[in-house]
Parts: structure tokens; sequence; C-alpha cells
């Protein structure tokens, strides 16, 4: 869960930009995505591919 603490004399557009940041980095946002609509097994294989080459090799 993405959480942000506001400091004394930040302003809120600043605080509400770090927020999305993060969220954005957390990976939320395409996981909303991937919940929301239904997946063919195309697409279910390419996310796989993806995460494959992402993910560190030993």
């Amino acid at each position: 869960m993405a959480q942000v603490t506001v400091g004394e004399n930040e302003g809120i557009e600043s605080a509400l930009r770090r927020f999305k940041r993060q969220v954005s980095k957390a990976g939320i946002f395409a996981d909303l995505k991937r919940l929301r609509h239904h997946e063919t097994p195309v697409e279910k294989y390419k996310r796989k591919q993806q995460l494959r080459r992402r993910s560190p090799r030993r």
C-alpha cells in the first residue's frame, strides 16, 4: 500500500505528485487493469513472457 506523509510546509500538490509516483512504481494501476478486464490466453502468455524477461536470472 502506498503511503505519503505530508510535511509541515509542503503543498498538497507536491504530496499528491509523490503519491502518484509511488503508486505507479508499485504497479498498482497495472494490477487493477489486469483484474478488471478479461485477459485472453494470448495476452496472458505475452504478460508472462514479459515478466520472465524482467525477472533476474540465476
